[in-house]
């Protein structure tokens, strides 16, 4: 039998404490959350516990883009209705999510999985910065650019600027147009929390920074 110091059995504290780990949960709500759990069927419980692990095993970064998916290519840079020669970079596969349902981009993406924090310990190397590059490289049969814009959707904040100024320094010599959104996004803010108005506005008054060569 476990352990029921502090009034409750092993088994339940530690899931409290993993729980609790979870971003934006703190300790009552880990022990709401084991309550919900305990009272629920055991069938439920264990559908969680499968999806847990079906997340960790199937979920993988996408080879291209690095957005999360199951499948590789991802759905859409798989899909051939997508435009092609427009990218919209962002940081984290969220950021995407959030995009894709203004339903207001028609192209692809590419996800930094972060952005430039020096002081943090986070630098060039330790985001997907060469990939994009070198998709932004690739040449059509005709020796063009096969990529035609870049949009730079990173969050408009202090790193998210930084990030976006230093990525438009790597592509400067690439000869493809880059692009920033248009403040319609507030300094400051997160694009995971902007509603979809001011993201489709953001979008389609996108201001270029570059012009292509």
């Amino acid at each position: 039998m476990g352990n029921t110091r502090g009034g409750y059995s092993t088994a339940v504290r530690h899931l409290m404490e993993l729980l609790g780990r979870l971003p934006g949960v703190g300790s009552r709500s880990a022990e709401r959350m084991v309550f919900h759990i305990l009272k629920g069927s055991a069938d439920d419980a264990l559908a969680l516990a499968r999806a847990i692990e079906a997340v960790k095993t199937q979920v993988r970064h996408c080879s291209i883009c690095y957005h999360l998916t199951e499948s590789d290519p991802c759905e859409i840079c798989a899909d051939p209705s997508r435009d092609q020669t427009l990218i919209c970079v962002v940081e984290q596969p969220k950021d995407l999510f959030q995009i894709e349902s203004t339903g207001a981009f028609h192209g692809v993406y590419h996800v930094l999985l972060g952005h430039l924090a020096p002081l943090d310990g986070i630098l060039p190397g330790d985001l997907t910065i060469d990939a994009l590059v070198a998709r932004a490289t690739e040449k059509s049969p005709d020796a063009s650019p096969r990529i035609k814009e870049i949009i730079l959707a990173t969050n408009p904040t202090m790193d998210g600027d930084g990030t976006a100024l230093y990525l438009q320094q790597q592509l400067a010599d690439t000869g493809v147009t880059i692009t920033r959104l248009a403040r319609g996004m507030p300094a400051g803010g997160q694009i995971e929390h902007a509603n979809k108005a001011i993201l489709s506005d953001a979008i389609s008054g996108r201001t270029r920074i570059q012009s292509s060569q």
